[in-house]
Parts: C-alpha cells; structure tokens; sequence
C-alpha cells in the first residue's frame, strides 16, 4: 500500500506540492490553496503527536469499523470527506511559508519513520500503527492535493 514512508512516494508529494499555486483552481472544499496546505501541515502535526485533537463522539461510536476501509487499501479519500474540526484552518495563510512548513514536517516524518508516530489516537479512528498512520497521511495529502488538481 502506499505510505508516506516511502521516501521516492514522498518526493512526488512534496514535487506536487510545488507545483500548486495560489491560484490553483479547486475542485470541491472551501480551504484556500494556502489554508489546505496549512491544514495538511495540522495533520501530520497530529499525527507526530504535536497536537493532540480529543476523540470525536462519531469516531468513538463507528470509527473502528471505517478504519479498515480507509487505511486498509489504495482507494482515495472520497470527496468533502469529513475533518478533524480542530484542523479546519480559518483566516490566511501564506502559500510559500506553508509550502515549506509542510515540507519540513513530511521531511520529518519520513526521516524518522515508525518510531516518530504518535501513540494518541486519532480523533477519529481511534488507535493507528505507524504504519497506518503512514497510510492515512499519505492518503491526505494526495486527497488534498487532488483537491487542488495536482
């Protein structure tokens, strides 16, 4: 499956990444190009245990049965998938300054591998292994990514 500790998988993220720009047209959401990117940064933020959202109600009661369909195969993220709310990004945000915050922490990740993975749950899916972590920030970002046509 692909994951984002793929470091030739996590090369092209970061090229495609590049190559948005602030007038990326978007094919669904209400992000900004720049606010997405900031928002992609909070997930994997969350995901190195930076931050720490608390487990949603709905992820509590039907999380652990969505999770094998999400971090269990190569099918992207649907569209208007639901977010963490404390991930949704507000107010503006500086495409080239986001762009490399959210390089650095892909850098990260990938660099440090398993062991940089947070133990926290997700707010959502409850408890990730690493390598379902890996997935899931994977599938994110090329969600996103797509998002914007890239």
């Amino acid at each position: 499956m692909k994951n984002l500790f793929d470091v030739a998988l996590a090369d092209q993220v970061k090229q495609r990444i590049d190559s948005l720009r602030i007038d990326s047209e978007q094919q669904w959401g209400k992000m900004s190009v720049a606010q997405t990117i900031a928002h992609c940064a909070s997930g994997l933020q969350m995901a190195l245990g930076d931050i720490r959202p608390p487990r949603a109600l709905m992820g509590r009661l039907i999380g652990s049965a969505i999770k094998p369909k999400v971090v269990g195969n190569d099918d992207p993220l649907r569209r208007n998938s639901p977010t963490v709310r404390e991930l949704v990004i507000r107010g503006e945000r500086n495409l080239d300054a986001e762009r490399v915050r959210l390089c650095s922490l892909i850098d990260k990740f990938v660099s440090g591998g398993p062991s940089v993975c947070t133990t926290h749950p997700h707010p959502f899916f409850g408890l990730l292994t690493p390598a379902e972590w890996a997935v899931l920030m994977y599938k994110h970002l090329d969600h996103h990514l797509r998002q914007f046509g890239v």
